[in-house]
């Protein structure tokens, strides 16, 4: 196959009729898959309903945040190693495509603002000297009273002090989308095609419908449509009387400011404030399960916005440069869902990512590819496909 040429199969140019590995969805998810597969050597087609690097994934707040030190399990372990493995894994990225991924491994700060939290907070730093270590590294998590840098948080809001914790990062969502992009255009073993919706899947028949009329026959296919993975995947699942996922709405805002792009990811109560290059900060996001428009922003927004302002008083006179909505798709067992269907073992999961997907989707490439290969998967159970599935048929 030739390289990654990208194909505008809604302006009528041709598809291949058939593709070892068909990949459904190019977002980030997406195109980490292409990009491991094309290391791998596999021939693959890369498809997208709209755009590379469009939906969630073209959004703007890119915060790489673990879960809490405490309580650990195997997917907290996961998603330890997922955040440094990153790292590694943006490094050859921008020296393959000479690109910047707007990566930075910068901590985060979540001001504490009643004191049982403080109780909470010290008792996690014990947690975390024990858990936060992998790979050679290990990661704090301390209880200041003081912020670093006066008014990153105000004062006003760490009634009880503050975490500082130094795991977390931050990502642009667009500049690591373009960077993968640019990776498949390297590729004698991808092609792209934009503007390429499908349907309909038949697992038996190996086929995938477009919304055009057309058939793609495969392989193996990758379904990593974000939360229009869900329809397609519900379509040959007759068993399931629950949704096997849904779309959250998000709404984020980008401003200018000049705020040093080094300062930690602010957190507290559902609100994230993250520093990126270039003078940019982004603020987010909702959680919205209802919602008339997916596409519009709104007073949800207006509120985060005054909150932000509140939380940093550098950012109250910031010029707003953007405002961003969009969907990310929730699994019904919450987690990522990944890994072949266990009917249709030729059809692959690899959706769900909801608010992880940055930071997990490089691993759990891997692992879709796993099953793609027939070999184990090396995932925390609730992220299998085949437990969603059980979750989606459980009548109880």
């Amino acid at each position: 196959m030739a390289n990654a040429d990208s194909l505008a199969a809604g302006a009528g140019q041709s598809l291949p009729a058939s593709a070892d590995l068909l990949i459904l969805g190019a977002g980030v998810m997406g195109l980490w898959a292409a990009v491991k597969a094309d290391r791998l050597g596999l021939r693959t087609l890369l498809l997208d309903a709209g755009r590379t690097g469009g939906g969630a994934s073209g959004g703007l707040l890119g915060a790489l945040m673990p879960h809490t030190p405490d309580r650990w399990n195997d997917k907290k372990q996961f998603q330890l190693e997922a955040l440094v493995s990153l790292e590694e894994e943006v490094a050859r990225l921008e020296s393959e495509t000479g690109l910047s991924t707007g990566y930075r491994r910068c901590g985060r700060l979540i001001p504490l603002p009643k004191p049982h939290l403080r109780d909470i907070a010290v008792r996690n730093a014990e947690e975390a000297r024990e858990n936060w270590a992998t790979a050679g590294r290990s990661f704090s998590w301390q209880v200041l009273d003081n912020a670093p840098d006066a008014g990153w948080p105000d004062a006003a809001a760490c009634e009880a002090g503050l975490v500082h914790e130094t795991l977390s990062g931050r990502i642009s969502p667009r500049l690591l989308t373009r960077a993968l992009r640019a990776r498949l255009e390297l590729s004698d073993h991808v092609q792209v095609a934009e503007n390429a919706a499908a349907a309909r899947i038949d697992p038996r028949a190996r086929l995938v419908h477009l919304s055009g009329g057309s058939s793609i026959a495969f392989g193996h296919c990758i379904v990593a449509a974000g939360h229009q993975s869900f329809p397609l995947l519900q379509a040959i699942e007759p068993a399931a009387i629950r949704p096997l996922g849904r779309p959250v709405k998000g709404q984020a805002a980008l401003l200018r400011a000049d705020i040093d792009p080094g300062q930690p990811v602010i957190f507290l109560n559902g609100l994230y404030v993250v520093p990126h290059d270039d003078g940019r900060v982004a603020i987010g996001s909702t959680s919205e399960e209802e919602f008339a428009d997916s596409a519009t922003t709104d007073v949800k927004l207006d509120d985060l916005l005054e909150r932000a302002r509140q939380l940093v008083p550098d950012l109250q006179q910031a010029q707003v440069l953007e405002r961003w909505a969009g969907l990310r798709p929730k699994a019904i067992g919450r987690e990522p869902m990944v890994g072949p269907h266990p009917d249709h073992p030729s059809l692959v999961a690899l959706t769900g990512g909801f608010k992880v997907s940055f930071g997990l989707a490089h691993r759990l490439a891997d692992a879709a590819l796993a099953g793609v290969a027939g070999n184990p998967m090396s995932l925390p159970p609730p992220f299998v496909f085949a437990d969603h599935l059980r979750l989606a048929r459980d009548p109880s």
